[in-house]
């Protein structure tokens, strides 16, 4: 069997048993494995969580003994190594060759993007992790359910606390130049200057620039902080060079959700200390769900699980409880649906519901890098509770504005 296409079997003959007894079709298939699919990126500069993705959910596959709600479960892996076209083609083969009933992934806002259609034609119940902010509001998919957050989600608190407890007034945004970097910035930006405060340079790196050079040397000094919109390693990439240009300490940094991932977290040192970030997750939340799979992670991977780790985790629990709900009865796509955007669960990211487009509802957590135990951690030192995608927003108010993109809002502040 192909690398990108594990599959994990316990149990092989449950069908055939209700099928030689003459069991109805229906009670015959609900009898038989439930086929996951998992879109992940195993190539590429997002190959460090779409790993940490993997490891996370077989983790709690294992947990289980590969079994939620009764039924066994059999996984299978697409590599959509971060290209949006080959996340396409590798959702029809998960579909169309290993017959998946369900998905969880894929990892990037591009690739969602790319697949929407085809999720829709074969009503593909899917768990997302990528956080494309349209898929849940102007043009909300039914197959769809997002357990982690839109790009902008932890990004307009951050904003928020940047302006109202850091005190920031004047601040730059740098991100990759991809949707989800975008709709991020976009989120910040947004509720940074109706607070008040001036975002006065945006820059958008190719996600996969090999030097961060020529942005450095553009960065402006006359600010009171940047914010940092990476998704993968490139988090780590550009702070290394930020450093080697000798601006720590001279413009501070804080992160969205992904820059400073506990996956590239690992690789830092003392540079990263004190750097504030926002996400829906930390290794540090204490729950006792959490505390679990923390340290079953930390002690199978020997570090922290991160956002891209805590994703597929946390899907799989709101995955568990629909299926739970319904007996196990995924074969009736419509009802399960209705009951999965239902669900409310508590997990290792705390206790979330979802909104009536199927986007979570749940706590974001700002977190700062402090040294514990020998390595770095993000701790947790202020709780949003309950964020919306929709932040403060009147929902219908919110839908009436542009998807948050690299032209909207526009930038009105922007200084040469």
């Amino acid at each position: 069997m192909a690398f990108n296409r594990r599959r994990f079997i316990q149990a092989a003959g449950a069908g055939l048993g209700a099928s030689a007894i003459g069991f109805p079709t229906l009670v015959r298939a609900q009898s038989a494995p439930i086929r996951l699919g998992l879109m992940t990126v195993k190539t590429g500069p997002l190959a460090s969580g779409g790993l940490d993705m993997e490891r996370a959910l077989v983790q709690f596959l294992r947990e289980r003994n590969y079994t939620l709600a009764g039924r066994k479960i059999e996984l299978f892996v697409g590599d959509s190594a971060g290209v949006p076209a080959q996340a396409r083609t590798q959702l029809q083969q998960l579909v169309e060759r290993d017959h998946i009933q369900v998905l969880i992934g894929p990892l990037a806002t591009a690739e969602a993007l790319a697949s929407d259609d085809y999720i829709r034609q074969q009503q593909l119940p899917t768990l997302s992790v990528a956080a494309a902010e349209d898929m849940t509001q102007r043009n909300p998919n039914p197959w769809f359910v997002r357990g982690t957050s839109t790009s902008s989600q932890c990004a307009q608190p951050l904003a928020d606390y940047c302006y109202k407890t850091l005190k920031y007034r004047r601040m730059a945004v740098i991100a990759d130049d991809i949707p989800y970097g975008h709709e991020m910035c976009a989120g910040f930006q947004r509720v940074f200057e109706e607070l008040g405060g001036k975002i006065v340079q945006k820059t958008f790196p190719p996600l996969t620039v090999p030097d961060y050079g020529t942005y450095l040397a553009q960065l402006k000094t006359n600010i009171d902080g940047i914010f940092l919109g990476f998704a993968g390693s490139n988090g780590f990439r550009y702070l290394r060079q930020f450093n080697e240009y000798g601006l720590k300490g001279k413009v501070n940094v804080v992160g969205g959700m992904t820059a400073l991932d506990e996956a590239v977290l690992r690789n830092m040192g003392d540079e990263a200390l004190g750097i504030i970030t926002s996400n829906w997750y930390s290794a540090e939340i204490d729950n006792p769900i959490n505390r679990k799979f923390s340290a079953a992670f930390r002690a199978e991977s020997k570090y922290d699980p991160g956002f891209y780790a805590a994703a597929t985790y946390v899907e799989g629990a709101v995955l568990e409880a629909a299926l739970q709900a319904v007996k196990g009865a995924l074969e009736d796509k419509a009802a399960f649906m209705k009951t999965l955007r239902a669900i409310k669960v508590d997990t290792a990211r705390g206790p979330v519901a979802f909104d009536e487009y199927g986007n979570i509802v749940g706590n974001i957590y700002i977190r700062k890098v402090e040294r514990k135990e020998g390595r770095l951690v993000n701790s947790v030192i202020y709780t949003y509770p309950n964020v919306s995608q929709f932040w403060t927003y009147n929902p219908k108010e919110f839908l009436k504005n542009p998807v948050y993109s690299r032209d909207w809002p526009p930038a009105k502040n922007l200084e040469p």
